[in-house]
């Protein structure tokens, strides 16, 4: 099975979509299998993280905005503002897609693991996420 979510990020930073991943599990009725995520974009990346304390996304969020800083001399692709290159390095050094298991219809996840959507633009996006559930 495939499907599409569309996430509204309203912001550059980590945006949980466990819940909207785990209903696409869910509605898919299988019980057990793997469900991949592909995003439809290059400014934007997938990853599992911790969920339950707020302060290491916003760790990761500045370490990866001083790793990968914006109007860097180098930078030539630049039309869309100075948020633009920066993003598309920060997309390379993350990842597009993932994959999570599942059994009796829940995702197996740790304890204290999400899954995000790291949006690495300033203004609000729209993303398209793939998803195929298999079994």
């Amino acid at each position: 099975m495939i499907s599409q979510l569309s996430i509204s990020a309203p912001r550059q930073g980590l945006h949980e979509i466990t819940r909207e991943v785990a209903a696409v599990v869910n509605e898919s009725g299988l019980q057990e299998g793997l469900c991949t995520l592909f995003i439809k974009h290059t400014s934007a990346s997938l990853l599992v993280q911790e969920n339950a304390d707020p302060s290491a996304a916003r760790d990761l969020e500045q370490w990866l905005n001083r790793l990968v800083g914006e109007n860097d001399q180098i930078y030539t692709h630049t039309s869309e503002g100075p948020d633009d290159m920066p993003s598309h390095i920060k997309s390379t050094l993350t990842a597009s897609s993932l994959s999570v298991p599942f059994i009796d219809g829940s995702l197996i996840l740790g304890t204290w693991q999400g899954v995000f959507l790291w949006e690495h633009r300033r203004a609000n996006m729209q993303r398209q996420i793939i998803v195929h559930i298999g079994a």
